[in-house]
């Protein structure tokens, strides 16, 4: 790693945005890419993108913006993806150029739908990108903190020790403390998993319960996860960690939270059509919800998921959340 990495955002949504403004604190040039023309050509006259995370002001000759994937994808060493996991496969199959040297950084808090992967399982499978060479960033931390430059955590995980480090001083400011894990997949799975469980808590407060419950089903949400990546992944790691843990509670009690948010409108009655047109947000718990349940059933032995299993039955199969909610308190503990 001696010569200085050229780093590259891909999304033009919350996360991204605030991604970016950490790098902008340490990079002279970052590579932005986004679909849309209308936010590159509002940041390149207004310094600011005027969906998200509006407040932030760019120094705009530090970015360089384009609506085409591979511009950018060739300019850059370290590619970050912070794509909602429903819209990436989509917007991959643009990519025309060859990526397995490069070092891919998942942003993206879920599992790509069509092929059930997760994202960095995706770009090994798919684009043949190393494991060595790629990464996750993981919490706890959401954009809007990020945007008002509240102290920060981020864990970045990846099976080369250096690359870890190289992400994270990129990364890292006055407000921004980062640390490094080698648990790619567990962590991975974990921000996957964070936001069903948000999802949960949201319900919970739309229908009604309190705060000594919100608490029994988050350290039941702990233990839960912890089965689930022990299944998938086994590998020594302490669940309460805060790339686990940590991102767990936030994702889980924060008003910032888009998955929170989501749970709490589908609680109040809203259909989830409704409180995804409502929320004009992707809810990546939402999508997740589906993974994980398709990955335990295809399980030999399958672990128990009540909380899982029970957001499931709302989102998917349209039961009641009262009832539904009434059963999953008797299998807490």
């Amino acid at each position: 790693m001696e010569k200085a990495l050229k780093f590259a955002v891909f999304g033009s949504g919350s996360w991204a945005t605030a991604i970016v403004k950490m790098l902008s604190e340490n990079l002279d040039e970052i590579g932005w890419y986004m679909r849309s023309v209308y936010i590159k050509e509002h940041l390149k006259k207004q310094k600011h993108n005027p969906n998200y995370l509006s407040s932030v002001e760019f120094h705009t000759e530090k970015l360089k913006l384009s609506n085409d994937i591979n511009v950018i994808a060739k300019y850059a060493d370290v590619l970050i993806f912070a794509i909602p996991s429903a819209f990436i496969h989509s917007e991959l199959e643009k990519l025309e150029i060859d990526i397995t040297n490069k070092i891919v950084v998942s942003a993206v808090k879920g599992i790509i739908p069509e092929s059930g992967k997760l994202v960095g399982e995706h770009f090994h499978d798919i684009y043949n990108v190393p494991f060595d060479n790629i990464a996750v960033i993981a919490g706890p931390c959401h954009a809007e903190e990020v945007a008002l430059e509240r102290l920060s955590y981020l864990t970045i995980s990846c099976a080369d020790p250096q690359k870890a480090e190289t992400i994270a001083n990129a990364l890292s400011s006055d407000y921004i403390k980062t640390k490094t894990s080698d648990d790619l997949i567990g962590t991975e799975y974990a921000v996957m998993l964070k936001n069903i469980y948000a999802i949960a808590a949201g319900i919970a407060h739309g229908l009604g319960y309190g705060d000594n419950f919100q608490s029994v089903l988050m350290s039941n949400a702990i233990r839960e996860m912890k089965r689930f990546i022990k299944k998938m992944h086994k590998l020594k790691r302490n669940i309460n960690d805060s790339a686990y843990l940590g991102d767990l509670l936030v994702t889980g009690y924060s008003t910032f939270s888009r998955n929170r948010m989501f749970g709490n409108m589908i609680g109040k009655g809203y259909t989830v059509k409704s409180a995804m047109m409502e929320m004009n947000m992707v809810a990546e718990g939402y999508y997740a919800t589906k993974s994980a349940k398709i990955l335990n059933d295809h399980n030999k032995k399958k672990t128990r998921l009540p909380i899982i299993n029970a957001v499931y039955s709302i989102l998917y199969e349209g039961k009641d959340a009262k009832k539904v909610f009434k059963n999953l308190v008797d299998k807490l503990d």
